[in-house]
């Protein structure tokens, strides 16, 4: 196979193809040959207001809402208001994220260079047409299919489509398709599919949008409500029977009081709630410029105990400065003085259209000389590390020079090596200059070069990289830069920002090729130099296998690989499009300072939920025990709808607003529902059975009229007071606004008991003193009980 640089050789085309006129564009655009995927970063308004309104739940409460409807009163109708509410409230937030991510997708949209009129000029994606010739890239995807016009040493990596992890060399007429990209070298494409015939157009369609995917929160909450589903249906038969022909009430008191049973087994708050955190969160983050491509990318973040970061972009600014040019002593070669090298890299500069940051410091360096002539060129490539080129000299000198890394380039026992380690320890960067006694298209090219200098770069580290690496071991996640520089000069950049393990960098060609091994090694190391992208891939996948979830960050080609692969993938907004195109998140301001406040939204979001679910499951218990009990016990049920609707107002739904947006720092924790339930279960448990003691007592204590609602009101008491309890565990530890919430909650309930309009429209009213004061000691054992219970399930169950 031949190599890339002779290639380059045969296709390069003296004349570039001018690509379409003004008119030819002007002509497929009315004939509709235009790229018009409709590429979304939100949900429609139509599908958001649909998405909200019709949900199975609010059917059910909908259907609930209008029995209670014809049976009356309004009151007894009031949690069909709150679900109103609950639902307006889900989409103004949803309708607000919707805003922000349209515009920072905006923000953040890749533009493809296309050659209009003879000129290059960016497009949106959304405005190439038919025969557009675009122009290629290290790091640019192809956004539609298309056949090769030119190919300068072009290497495009297909694994997103195909599987196939190896680049594909392309010459002209080859085949572009799109959702591909670019690895090395440059060139052209016509294109020749575009809009939906596009082969990966429907892929890339569905990859944009804003979705709420798999995620651990949502997947256990939905297998909650489905096993609250069917504990309704003969729920609800048992109390009908009971109610009506059992107590045998009036037809309409039995369904009011069935309903009243039926409403607050449904958590339907913690659904809405839960994308109402999700959407507020991805508001957040929009203003701090970081683009939330996948929501359950928030919580995803949050569960990472390891963060993988590429030292190029992220610890260090993007540009470099040559700070030194070291000749090697027993250079071979008629002029070996420090001006003719200056003009070697020079040349060497100048032969790469697309130079990297490295090539760039060397171009800014060091201009190119007059009259020198590249016959040939090899692009760098993050595989191979280096690049080359064969030059001709004004007086008809020829050479092959190669640039790249000195520990690739030289044997082992190379004597230059001494004074690259000595630098690298220095956190400087070290390019070799050799010349090769080879052809560039000699597979073995490397073989035998003669070195000739040192080019010695400095990096400009990010000042705040210090700060951020500090907040991730302060969280306990442990941070480990991979790169695929050298070792010791990354290890001395991570030293500088204070790493923990940094003095022990790993050359990653010596890491084992097992899993678990390397899994091993990763666990035991801090940096990690010479990684191939490959390597970058399988370093990730063997730390999932130890039970890591991944973070991963980069802005490079070299880095799509392992950010596909990642739990989490993070790019630069800089970055190369293809990483922007995978990662889940993207820092639009290029700030690795960013990240830890993705890290604490997705902590605030997911600890406040887990926090809040246990609320919502409380009564989802206690609601099932008490509608059981009534059945067995063949009494009336205790509650109206009205009672459970302000119980669950002011224990439940606007506590749980707040603690879902207050600040939460812990870390998220695996096994969402099994930590909610372990909680939920026993203080539902407490709930029932103190209420219903209660219950019981009232009814013993009164007789003769009204004496029904003196029991629902002691019973309901009994149960504001535990549920209080239960709020006030759930709000630990205490903060004034938290302790200021509970007491809010509290004098609440004590407004509608003294008003007495409130205790009319609630049908509450507290009679005699004996029964109060006996429920408020029922309340205060019940409370004891809860403290015991979460204690023991601390110690029983930990998290």
């Amino acid at each position: 196979m031949s190599d890339p640089a002779q290639t380059a050789t045969e296709e390069h085309l003296p004349v570039p193809h001018p690509g379409l006129s003004a008119p030819e564009v002007a002509e497929r655009v009315a004939r509709g040959e235009v790229n018009d995927v409709p590429v979304r970063s939100s949900r429609s308004t139509t599908e958001i207001v649909r998405a909200n309104v019709f949900t199975r739940f609010n059917a059910i409460i909908g259907v609930l809402f209008l029995i209670i409807l014809v049976v009356g009163p309004i009151q007894d109708g009031l949690f069909g208001f709150v679900i109103v509410a609950n639902t307006a409230i889900g989409i103004i937030q949803e309708l607000r994220a919707k805003k922000t991510l349209d515009s920072l997708a905006v923000i953040g949209e890749a533009k493809p260079t296309v050659r209009r009129d003879g000129a290059p000029c960016a497009i949106p994606t959304g405005e190439i047409v038919l025969d557009d010739v675009i122009e290629l890239g290290p790091g640019d995807k192809c956004v539609v299919d298309g056949r090769v016009l030119e190919a300068d040493g072009l290497e495009i990596d297909e694994s997103l489509l195909t599987g196939e992890a190896d680049p594909v060399l392309k010459r002209a007429g080859d085949p572009v398709m799109s959702g591909s990209f670019v690895v090395a070298g440059g060139g052209a494409f016509t294109a020749t599919k575009v809009g939906r015939e596009a082969y990966a157009a429907q892929l890339a369609e569905e990859a944009s949008r804003f979705t709420l995917v798999h995620s651990e929160l949502r997947t256990g909450i939905s297998r909650i409500l489905k096993y609250v589903t069917w504990m309704m249906i003969p729920t609800a038969a048992g109390l009908i029977v009971s109610q009506w022909i059992v107590q045998d009430h009036d037809w309409r008191e039995a369904v009011r009081r069935m309903v009243a049973g039926i409403v607050p087994m449904v958590p339907e708050g913690l659904v809405l709630l839960t994308s109402v955190a999700f959407a507020i969160g991805v508001i957040r983050l929009g203003r701090k410029q970081c683009l939330v491509q996948e929501l359950p990318a928030i919580e995803g973040l949050a569960r990472v105990d390891v963060v993988c970061l590429d030292k190029t972009g992220t610890l260090t600014e993007g540009g470099m400065d040559v700070s030194e040019l070291r000749l090697l002593d027993g250079a071979v070669g008629d002029k070996t003085d420090e001006a003719h090298v200056r003009q070697v890299l020079g040349a060497l500069g100048e032969a790469d259209p697309r130079p990297n940051a490295s090539l760039q410091a060397i171009i800014d360096a060091y201009p190119a000389p007059a009259r020198w002539r590249c016959t040939e060129s090899l692009p760098f490539s993050s595989a191979r590390k280096y690049s080359g080129a064969a030059l001709s000299t004004p007086d008809g000198e020829s050479g092959t020079w190669l640039l790249g890394a000195p520990d690739v380039l030289l044997a082992p026992e190379a004597p230059a090596l001494a004074q690259v380690e000595e630098l690298n320890a220095r956190g400087l960067r070290v390019l070799l200059l050799a010349r090769a006694a080879r052809e560039l298209d000699d597979p073995r090219v490397t073989d035998g070069v003669r070195p000739t200098g040192l080019v010695v770069l400095e990096q400009r580290l990010r000042p705040d990289a210090g700060d951020t690496l500090r907040y991730f071991a302060e969280q306990n996640v442990s941070a480990k830069v991979i790169s695929g520089d050298n070792a010791v000069s990354v290890g001395a950049v991570a030293a500088k920002l204070g790493l923990t393990g940094a003095e022990g960098p790993v050359d990653a060609r010596r890491l084992p090729a097992g899993r678990e091994e390397m899994g091993a090694a990763l666990d035991g190391g801090a940096v990690f130099g010479r990684v191939t992208p490959q390597q970058k891939r399988d370093m990730v996948g063997a730390l999932q296998a130890r039970g890591h979830t991944v973070a991963m960050t980069g802005d490079g080609v070299n880095d799509v690989l392992a950010l596909k692969d990642a739990d989490i993938g993070v790019s630069m907004g800089s970055g190369s499009e293809a990483t922007r195109a995978v990662a889940q998140i993207v820092l639009l301001n290029n700030s690795f300072a960013t990240l830890p406040s993705v890290v604490a939204e997705g902590r605030r979001v997911i600890g406040n939920i887990t926090r809040v679910a246990t609320l919502f499951l409380t009564k989802t218990v206690y609601s099932v025990l008490l509608a059981i009990l009534v059945v067995c016990w063949q009494v009336p049920y205790p509650f109206l709808p009205r009672h459970l609707t302000l119980l669950s107002t002011l224990t439940i739904g606007v506590p749980a607003f707040f603690l879902a947006l207050a600040p939460n720092k812990e870390r998220a924790k695996p096994h969402f529902v099994r930590r909610v339930m372990r909680y939920a279960i026993p203080a539902g448990i407490i709930a029932a059975a103190a209420t219903f003691a209660a219950y019981l007592l009232a009814r013993h204590h009164y007789a003769g009229p009204g004496a029904l609602d003196a029991e629902t009101s002691a019973a309901t008491l009994t149960l504001f007071l535990i549920s209080l309890w239960v709020l006030a565990i759930i709000a630990r530890p205490y903060t004034w606004w938290r302790i200021g919430l509970v007491l809010a909650m509290g004098a609440g309930f004590l407004v509608v008991l003294v008003t007495p309009w409130l205790q009319h429209f609630f049908a509450l009213k507290l009679v005699g003193t004996t029964m109060p004061w006996a429920a408020v000691a029922i309340a205060a054992t019940a409370a004891g009980a809860l403290e015991s219970a979460w204690r023991w399930v601390d110690r029983r169950f930990p998290a």
